[in-house]
């Protein structure tokens, strides 16, 4: 069957450009691999009604594409964690301390930290977050890391476990593997305060009423017919006039375009033909940071009792928690942390991520009612969770980076500058709105 446009998977991207394409008469169809639309955002609901986040889960104010699409859906956004009254811990393998300053901190390293988040604020001022690759100084940039540059801006090991353990809390990877361009780039797109490398209130101030996954499942019922589910692609040939999609199945689907929404491991897993090298190789450069989720419900947030506000950073195998809803504790395992992970045999890895949480805010930490794991980094449809720029990936993936080859377009959270539910929606009908325009 030919159709105008064939969209490769129903994450916020691909329903986002669909649902554009749709509405101004194209014929689309969207084939997703899962039994679900959604992607990397999932909820599931308690039998009080309260919404569990399995996947992402809060946008910012400065996240204009993502609001907007709520707003135009007719969706409500309210405060998120940030919030929450109380005090954030930080947990260590020799000590736990709440507030500020960390408990590892001595004599000048305050003083240390903020002026390196100023200058780094300024410096990320200088780069383009649509184009990194103008700035005069970009190779330099991207071949440092973030660790390095906070050293040679004369930080000790306690300001730079500082900045690293926030990086690993947001599941991205190490600042000792990030460059220091895609953080700057990052920074650059999101400003914020100007005092630091990443804008809580900015970056994840709020959140769907009914949940993240919402989003897509309202976009789902107004495609309808368009999405068909359970439909892995195995190859794609690009031709002006048709293109061709094989499905796992071997059915064969033609199009005039194709639009990918896929995450880039995904991808890499079709066979693409008819696309430049060129496009392909930047495409197939990109890498994903490989992360978990972890939810556990509670009767109630407990962690309030002792001025907490549930917020931590950890060096344990989670890297961070927050709380998502009445009593829901939301965590992150980061990438270098994963392996740990999944070495632990799986009936032993809720309760040992229960007991971290418990060294944190208690031993009422052990008595959820429910949990939730969901091993992104290996999901066969993800294959990761936010993008990951290790030092001199900027420059090697190059200024295709989000660029379309017509008639084959690229979306997703990955083409934007840090991954995020809002590269997904800005990509996708930014795609959507390309494809239009070529007709």
């Amino acid at each position: 069957m030919h159709h105008d446009v064939i969209v490769l998977g129903a994450g916020l991207a691909g329903l986002g450009a669909a649902r554009d394409l749709a509405a101004a008469g194209t014929d689309v169809l969207v084939l997703e691999a899962r039994d679900r639309v959604g992607g990397r955002v999932e909820q599931t609901r308690t039998p009080d009604g309260r919404t569990v986040q399995l996947g992402g889960e809060v946008v910012g104010h400065a996240h204009t594409a993502y609001l907007r699409l709520a707003a135009e859906l007719g969706l409500k956004l309210v405060p998120s964690y940030v919030e929450e009254p109380g005090r954030m811990t930080r947990a260590t393998p020799e000590g736990r301390s709440t507030g500020e300053p960390p408990h590892w901190f001595g004599p000048g390293d305050t003083a240390t930290h903020e002026r390196l988040s100023k200058e780094f604020a300024a410096l990320a001022a200088t780069v383009d977050p649509d184009d990194p690759w103008s700035h005069p100084d970009a190779t330099a940039l991207d071949r440092v890391s973030v660790a390095d540059w906070l050293r040679s801006g004369g930080a000790g090991p306690a300001v730079v476990r500082l900045w690293d353990i926030g990086q690993l809390a947001l599941a991205g990877g190490s600042y000792e593997r990030i460059s220091l361009l895609a953080a700057l780039r990052k920074s650059a797109a999101v400003p914020g305060s100007g005092t630091g490398d990443y804008d809580y209130e900015d970056w994840e101030g709020l959140r769907l009423a009914e949940g993240s996954a919402t989003l897509a499942e309202v976009l789902g019922r107004v495609l309808g017919p368009r999405i068909r589910l359970g439909s892995p692609v195995a190859a794609v040939d690009i031709r002006p006039g048709t293109c061709t999609v094989r499905l796992r199945t071997g059915e064969v689907l033609t199009a005039g375009a194709v639009v990918s929404a896929l995450p880039v491991g995904p991808l890499r897993d079709i066979a693409v033909s008819g696309v430049s090298d060129e496009r392909l190789a930047s495409l197939h450069r990109q890498r994903q940071a490989v992360a978990a989720k972890f939810a556990a419900v509670y009767d109630r947030p407990f962690w309030r009792d002792a001025g907490l506000n549930g917020l931590s950073e950890t060096e344990g195998v989670l890297g961070s928690t927050w709380p998502q809803n009445e009593g829901v504790l939301s965590a992150l395992v980061p990438p270098e942390r994963y392996g740990v992970l999944l070495g632990t045999p799986p009936h032993l890895r809720t309760p040992e991520l229960l007991a971290e949480i418990a060294a944190m805010f208690g031993d009422e930490a052990l008595r959820p009612t429910a949990c939730h794991l969901r091993l992104w980094g290996t999901d066969p449809w993800t294959q990761g969770y936010v993008t990951q720029w290790t030092p001199g990936e900027v420059m090697a993936v190059g200024p295709l980076h989000g660029r379309h080859e017509p008639p084959f377009y690229v979306c997703g959270s990955d083409q934007w500058v840090a991954g995020y539910m809002e590269g997904a929606v800005r990509t996708g009908r930014a795609a959507a709105e390309e494809a239009l325009r070529r007709g």
